[in-house]
């Protein structure tokens, strides 16, 4: 294990971060016609000239790769040439954008209006913009934004154009482009539109692949996609990505990321330039549209009339916006030593080729690291640690007697000690230290007053227990969402409070064996990177003993005196997960039907769940999210406790032993956890 000294270098809290400048505060003081109107001259990769889209087009049509794939599905299909480079035609006029400056000047002119009103500032890192414009300079730019809300895409447009920055083009899914009018203007401001399904189409993937690749080659805008919502995974998938509806990071996802890496890893761009953005929005505008998502109430489609009727979120106030660009990551330099591309060079650059092992495993670890850099620059708010001690609080006060919710005084306290620990475990906390935390509390508070109450100087959430059980879970997972901004602060912290509650001594083998069966079950759940199990033991041990927690030697880890309340404040941070995790694993050995499909898994564990927490059986609301119960079955699949027969879709085959050990094992069974870590 890994000394004391052997963190230092990397001790979060020696992390340096850019200050932020307001960029609203210039747009309130001066004109908007004059800013959308102002001189655009955004400096290009050198020696770049701009070319049309229409160009690009025929750039792509006249590529090896796409006569290659024409002259195939002409042999595979009996079709003629010609009606094959027809139809491929045809998907990239569907596909393709058409900047225009004067759409993107109208988007910067509306804009303006609408965060100035929505939004009390958007702090950006400016040396981050500066670090981007360097890089533009330089070599292809990939842009890879956290993605919490529809905002995102047009907030990071709209950025780029203040910045005098080369404008991004922007992988979208097709429903976009079914709202009248603005789905031509977003394709106008740099968006180009993805089917949600692929299928096989070996034409479709051609033609997308080469578009992506050919920007990239060409240089004049960066790209930007959403590594954890990939609107591709794969060419025998038919799922579309999607924000993040539980704010959490989701796994990422590897098809873009393989295109966009193909031109340096074939040599036809001697380096890629990818650089992270988080983006932290103090109240996020979908948060009740997210929570009922979740509950399985149907997303509204995307409409033109639908954007007009949401337009009375303008009269609430949304808080502020944090934009943190990272450093920009060589493709090239996190290649060095990890991949051979001598292998690309034995078959011509135009033929596809599925990638081996090694770069599969490159491929899969850039993409955690990348999104472990958005995490480690989302700017968490005040409310996100009342949200956690405000939901910690309304499970103790269950039981019957309990009085509702804090008083204030208390939980301004409580958050104080949140604050400090949070620090110290390296998150990046945006808290007017100017300010008597009493008035940022409150100030906290007011803002999400629809989720919470403060009554005769005590504070709970916004629940009425005559309200029925939907209405409770919107304000539940709502709460929820912004509580799970600050888990990768302190999962790692989390899984190893939890290992040590669940395993049967303070042998230190015996705590890493119970950390290792957490991390493993809930790898699905959280970004935890493949292969670093040890790692992040030894980084939960420093911090937890860096914090006064833990004594941890050679043989044991022993819980100090003051470290019980940290311990029981990080236990209680894990339990929704581990509940929900244990419910879906009762209803698979209790009640689902032998012929259960994938299809039919969600509505009936939603059932069954329902049914528990009327019954008084289940203490968290948050376990009725589809979001943890998908993640639930996939990590069952993965361990290889379900099985999948018959197809994509196909029926679910339950190994009751192994899922009846998972739910014993989750829910303390101590004799059986030796066994189950085994198993599994």
């Amino acid at each position: 294990m890994a000394s004391k000294a052997d963190y230092l270098h990397r001790d979060p809290m020696l992390k340096k971060r850019d200050d932020f400048e307001d960029m609203l505060e210039e747009r309130r003081n001066s004109s908007d016609l004059r800013y959308a109107l102002r001189c655009y001259t955004p400096v290009l990769y050198r020696g770049v000239t701009p070319c049309k889209s229409s160009v690009l087009k025929s750039m792509v049509l006249q590529s090896d790769h796409i006569h290659y794939v024409i002259n195939q599905v002409s042999k595979e299909t009996g079709r003629a040439t010609d009606d094959v480079q027809e139809e491929a035609s045809a998907i990239l006029e569907e596909m393709a954008h058409r900047l225009q400056l004067s759409t993107v000047r109208f988007f910067a002119f509306t804009l303006s209006k609408i965060f100035k009103t929505l939004f009390r500032s958007i702090c950006v890192n400016e040396e981050g913009i500066q670090r981007l414009q360097q890089a533009i300079q330089e070599h292809p730019v990939v842009l890879l934004p956290s993605h919490r809300s529809y905002m995102d895409f047009l907030l990071m447009s709209y950025l780029l154009y203040t910045y005098d920055l080369a404008l991004p083009v922007i992988a979208a899914g097709m429903d976009f482009m079914g709202m009248k009018i603005v789905g031509e203007m977003l394709r106008m401001s740099g968006a180009f539109f993805i089917r949600r399904s692929f299928g096989g189409d070996k034409l479709y993937w051609a033609v997308f692949s080469e578009y992506v690749k050919t920007m990239l080659r060409v240089r004049i805008h960066p790209f930007l996609y959403f590594l954890d919502t990939d609107l591709w995974k794969g060419i025998n998938s038919n799922l579309l990505g999607t924000r993040s509806r539980t704010c959490k990071s989701l796994t990422p996802k590897l098809g873009l990321l393989n295109i966009v890496m193909d031109p340096f890893l074939k040599g036809e761009v001697f380096d890629i330039s990818v650089v992270p953005v988080s983006i932290s929005y103090e109240r996020i505008l979908e948060e009740t549209l997210y929570a009922r998502e979740l509950l399985g109430v149907p997303k509204p489609k995307e409409s033109t009339s639908a954007l007009f009727k949401a337009r009375k979120v303008l009269s609430e106030d949304y808080g502020s916006i944090h934009v943190y660009f990272g450093q920009p990551v060589s493709i090239r330099s996190m290649a060095e030593g990890r991949v051979n591309r001598c292998q690309f060079n034995l078959i011509p650059r135009h033929i596809p080729k599925r990638p081996d092992e090694d770069i599969h495993n490159f491929v899969n670890d850039s993409a955690y690291r990348l999104v472990r850099a958005q995490e480690e620059n989302m700017v968490l708010k005040p409310w996100v640690l009342l949200a956690s001690l405000l939901l910690q609080k309304h499970h103790q006060n269950q039981a019957p007697g309990q009085k509702r919710g804090i008083a204030l005084e208390e939980l301004t306290q409580q958050a104080v000690w949140l604050r400090d620990l949070s620090r110290q475990y390296g998150a990046f906390l945006h808290w007017p230290d100017h300010t008597s935390p009493s008035d940022v509390v409150y100030s906290s508070l007011s803002l999400h007053r629809g989720l919470v109450r403060i009554s005769e100087g005590r504070v709970q959430l916004a629940l009425e227990q005559e309200e029925e059980l939907l209405n409770q879970a919107v304000i539940m997972l709502s709460c929820a969402s912004y509580r799970n901004q600050a888990l990768h602060v302190f999962i790692r912290p989390a899984l190893l409070a939890s290992a040590i509650h669940a395993a049967s001594s303070n042998k230190k083998q015996e705590v890493f064996n119970s950390f290792s069966f957490l991390r493993n079950t809930f790898s699905n759940e959280f970004i935890l990177c493949p292969g670093a199990t040890v790692q992040d033991f030894e980084e939960a041990c420093y911090l937890l003993v860096k914090t006064g927690v833990l004594q941890v030697n050679p043989q044991e880890v022993v819980v100090t005196e003051r470290g019980h309340r940290t311990v029981a404040f990080l236990t209680a941070l894990l339990e929704p997960f581990l509940q929900g995790y244990q419910v879906v694993c009762r209803f698979l050995c209790e009640e689902a039907a032998e012929t259960l499909t994938e299809k039919e898994f969600i509505p009936a564990v939603r059932k069954f769940i329902l049914k528990q927490i009327l019954a008084g059986r289940l203490r968290y609301i948050e376990v009725l999210s589809s979001d943890l119960q998908k993640n639930t079955l996939a990590a069952l699949l993965r361990l290889g406790a379900v099985r999948k027969i018959n197809g994509y879709q196909g029926t679910l085959k339950v190994n009751k032993v192994m899922v009846n050990s998972l739910e014993d094992t989750l829910g303390g069974k101590l004799p059986t956890q030796k066994a189950a870590i085994a198993r599994l």
